[in-house]
């Protein structure tokens, strides 16, 4: 798999998205249309680079801030610009139980610890499942 083409510029990892499986998976892509409440055949996204940060599945247009940014700094990660991390990349409360936004930092700083290929491949579904599945310990 090329993960260097399925990560988003923010560390979001495209390979292992619900919109991205469903464009193999017909189970999926129908859980997928029936939570974003969009006929099923836009229930699927080929990843952010290979939509020029257009991802009409979720009702997006245009390209997110994020893309746009890479785009004219002329970078391919959020944690290869200077300014890593800046408010494009802030956490939100809204939404955050059904989208992995709140991942990208962590995300961001695997990535530039480990590596990409180490992190997609040992890390990036264990943080989605986490950030969805896990609970929080404190001194436990």
């Amino acid at each position: 798999m090329d993960y260097q083409n399925m990560t988003a510029p923010c560390g979001l990892d495209c390979f292992n998205c619900p919109i991205y499986l469903a464009n193999t998976d017909e189970k999926i892509r129908k859980i997928v249309a029936v939570r974003l409440n969009v006929p099923t055949e836009k229930a699927v996204c080929h990843g952010c680079r290979n939509e020029a940060g257009v991802i009409a599945a979720i009702g997006r247009n245009k390209p997110c801030y994020i893309y746009q940014c890479i785009r004219k700094k002329e970078i391919s990660l959020c944690c290869d610009c200077v300014d890593f991390p800046c408010d494009y990349l802030h956490p939100y409360a809204d939404q955050a139980d059904q989208r992995p936004h709140n991942t990208k930092v962590f995300n961001s700083c695997l990535i530039k610890k480990m590596g990409l290929e180490k992190w997609a491949q040992e890390k990036a579904l264990n943080v989605k499942e986490t950030y969805f599945k896990g609970n929080i310990k404190l001194n436990d």
